[in-house]
C-alpha cells in the first residue's frame, strides 16, 4: 500500500473511533488539507492574525483568547505552551515579554484590512505562495512553477466563447 492510502485509511479509521467514542457522526474536518507558503518577513504575523480570529469570526467566541486551540494564550497572555516555539518575528516584536504580549495584543486591536484578507484567502485557496513580486519572483526561479492565481472553475478552450452574447448574428447557426 502506498503512503496516501495509508494515510487515507488511518484518517477513516480515525474517523470512525472519534465518532463511535463520543457519540457523533460525520466528518471531523470540514474541507480538504490547505496550506500556503508564506513570507515570513512580510506576511506571517497578518496570516497569524488571520488564524487566529478565524473563531471570533465564526462566532464561536467574542475573544481568540477564549478559543483553547489557538497560540493567541501564549503569544499574548504568556500562557505556558510546550508546543510552541517563539519566532523570530514574535520575538521581535518587543525587548521582553511583557512588551512582546502587550505588542501582539495590539495586532488585534483592529479589524484585517479587506484587500490582504482577500488576497490572503484566494492563495491559500488555490495552495498559491503569499507574499510580495519579489517573493513570488523567487519561488517561480527555485521551483520551476508560475505562480498565477486561477479562477474558479474549469479553464475555457481557446475558441469557446464567454457566453452566449459573445455570438454575433450572423455567427448563429441557421
Amino acid at each position: 500500500m502506498r503512503v496516501p492510502q495509508v494515510l487515507i485509511s488511518v484518517g477513516r479509521r480515525h474517523v470512525q473511533y472519534v465518532n463511535h467514542t463520543y457519540g457523533r457522526t460525520g466528518t471531523l474536518w470540514d474541507g480538504r488539507y490547505k496550506s500556503s507558503l508564506v513570507q515570513a518577513d512580510a506576511y506571517l504575523l497578518l496570516c497569524q492574525r488571520y488564524i487566529e480570529l478565524n473563531p471570533v469570526r465564526a462566532g464561536m467566541v467574542a475573544d481568540p483568547a477564549l478559543y483553547r486551540w489557538l497560540s493567541y494564550r501564549a503569544n499574548a497572555l504568556g500562557e505556558v505552551d510546550a508546543l510552541l516555539s517563539a519566532h523570530p518575528l514574535y520575538l521581535g516584536l518587543g525587548a521582553n515579554d511583557h512588551f512582546r504580549r502587550a505588542a501582539y495584543r495590539d495586532l488585534f486591536s483592529c479589524a484585517l484590512d479587506e484587500k490582504p484578507l482577500a488576497e490572503l484567502r484566494l492563495a491559500l485557496n488555490q495552495d498559491q505562495p503569499v507574499g510580495n513580486d519579489r517573493f513570488y519572483l523567487e519561488i517561480e526561479a527555485m521551483t520551476g512553477q508560475r505562480r498565477e492565481l486561477r479562477k474558479r472553475g474549469r479553464p475555457r478552450k481557446r475558441d469557446e466563447p464567454r457566453s452566449g452574447k459573445d455570438f454575433d448574428q450572423a455567427e448563429l447557426p441557421l
